[in-house]
């Protein structure tokens, strides 16, 4: 299986952000992770539209925009003209989800629908079929640096076997506290996309790192 790597952005130096993409862009990851929260759907404020527009000049890599905000409805099209590749947004808040999921693929990009820690993979039933990515949380969402919630190799695997079962075409990623001593589990449960944050960039080789997270999926 071929294993996406997504380092997060958030857990970037951001006082020398093209650096570390430039860096990001000599790596074998393939995907940019980009956290956006409002302080409001999650107790933290991180970046909006200008540091994805920064983003995007500096990379052709695939941009992975996670939206922890309310309303993302107000904001799809302002995402993927800052250049948003794929947005993933929130089942817990955001009542007419399949709306939403509409018009982001109505935006020529793909969309994904991200679970809290306590929200069960069953409520993704009715859209399983629209959506691309099913993002797992591994941490309760709005911080960097949190534990890996064991619970979550649960959900993965429940998820794929959703997938499987109604023959969507969505790939599973997990995103917190996912680094070399967890990423084999993840894997094995059934992730395709790994989101590393603090366990690429804290790391005195985040491109070696990349690459090992990489490989566990080819074992």
């Amino acid at each position: 299986m071929s294993i996406i790597v997504a380092p997060s952005v958030l857990s970037a130096d951001f006082a020398h952000l093209g650096r570390d993409i430039d860096m990001l862009n000599s790596s074998e990851a393939e995907w940019i992770h980009i956290d956006v929260m409002d302080g409001v759907f999650v107790p933290n404020i991180s970046f909006g539209f200008p540091v994805l527009q920064a983003v995007r000049k500096q990379t052709k890599k695939f941009c992975d925009v996670h939206l922890m905000i309310v309303h993302p409805e107000k904001y799809i099209k302002q995402f993927k003209e800052a250049g948003a590749d794929n947005i993933t947004i929130h089942y817990e808040g955001n009542l007419h989800l399949d709306s939403i999921i509409r018009d982001i693929k109505a935006q020529g990009i793909s969309a994904g629908v991200a679970l809290n820690p306590a929200t069960p993979v069953s409520v993704l039933k009715e859209v399983i079929t629209l959506i691309d990515v099913v993002l797992i949380m591994s941490v309760n969402p709005g911080f960097g640096g949190q534990k890996f919630i064991e619970n979550a190799l649960n959900k993965v695997k429940e998820a794929k076997l959703l997938i499987e079962q109604s023959g969507s075409k969505a790939r599973i990623e997990v995103d917190g506290g996912v680094g070399m001593n967890n990423a084999a589990d993840v894997i094995k449960a059934g992730a395709e996309i790994l989101v590393a944050g603090n366990a690429v960039f804290a790391t005195s080789d985040p491109v070696l790192t990349i690459s090992q997270i990489k490989s566990l999926g080819t074992k």
